[in-house]
């Protein structure tokens, strides 16, 4: 494997970042998580405009233009043969000292990794996971903004443990209103009568790239989709519930804090959906390699 750090490769047993690196001493940076399928990768203009956006609400200036950027991932995953993957992409604050002050980091650190995923078990995504409510709350928009996707995920890590702890598959966060935000690293949805329904961003949820994709595939299949305040209660009473995000795509949820779903199965339109998320990523995308080999 070979990882790109600040526009060099280095074998993955000799790729390193230094110990006053902000983005490991105070979790100063943002990253995206990004999927390769069939020879492409998915999304990839939607994950470097976040990517973007992210580092300017940090006041974080990324020394490639997105173009340089896209091509950097590219690379990557030409370096490791990707062709089925997952590439992770990491902007810190860069080298500095054991002070807070980010004026002391002189230049940003850029590495990406290109390797393989497994998220879940795959007998998940055809009998279903278990998602337990847990305690600890989503970030407030008063602290630091869900939107951004920061290298700072210790609310989430602490989800993961209570849920982890509960014997769940999955935790699932709640905003200081007692709305559903979203889980410990993916967006939810629920049916009900028909109605495929999922927390607005504003209940504190990051905006993923999956689940705008989601909803646009809903809407091509002219199911009616509502982007709404939802709480337990609608979870509770679903017929349909399923997760979206990049490292899981789409997975059903037969289970939530001991309540069956449903028939305690993966429904019909989450089904539905799974496939057809599965065909728009075999043939949509930037091509890795030359277009002539897909």
């Amino acid at each position: 494997m070979k990882i790109y750090i600040n526009g060099l490769f280095y074998p993955k047993e000799e790729a390193k970042i230094s110990v006053f690196d902000h983005g490991l001493l105070y979790g100063d940076g943002v990253f995206e998580g990004i999927r390769a399928y069939n020879r492409r990768v998915f999304r990839l203009e939607r994950h470097i405009e976040r990517l973007f956006y992210s580092a300017k609400a940090i006041n974080l200036s990324i020394p490639l233009s997105p173009e340089e950027f896209s091509e950097a991932i590219l690379e990557t995953c030409r370096q490791n043969e990707i062709e089925n993957g997952y590439i992770r992409a990491v902007v810190t604050r860069g080298i500095g000292d054991l002070g807070l002050n980010p004026l002391h980091c002189q230049q940003p650190t850029i590495f990406i990794i290109a390797d393989k995923i497994l998220l879940y078990n795959p007998k998940i995504y055809q009998e279903g996971l278990t998602v337990r409510t847990v305690s600890t709350r989503i970030s407030s928009h008063s602290s630091i903004s869900p939107a951004i996707k920061s290298l700072n995920y210790l609310n989430k890590i602490l989800a993961k443990i209570e849920a982890n702890l509960s014997g769940a598959d999955e935790g699932l966060l709640l905003n200081q209103l007692d709305h559903i935000a979203e889980c410990t690293s993916e967006n939810i949805f629920l049916v009900k009568n028909g109605i495929v329904m999922t927390p607005p961003v504003s209940a504190g949820l990051l905006p993923g790239i999956t689940r705008e994709t989601i909803l646009s595939l809903a809407k091509e299949m002219e199911l009616k989709t509502e982007e709404k305040n939802l709480v337990l209660y609608d979870i509770w009473t679903a017929e349909e519930v399923f997760i979206t995000g990049t490292g899981a795509e789409i997975a059903p949820v037969v289970e939530v804090d001991g309540r069956p779903i449903g028939k305690r199965k993966p429904g019909e339109i989450t089904l539905l959906l799974m496939k057809k998320f599965r065909e728009l990523t075999q043939h949509s995308g930037v091509h890795i390699y030359a277009k002539e080999d897909s």
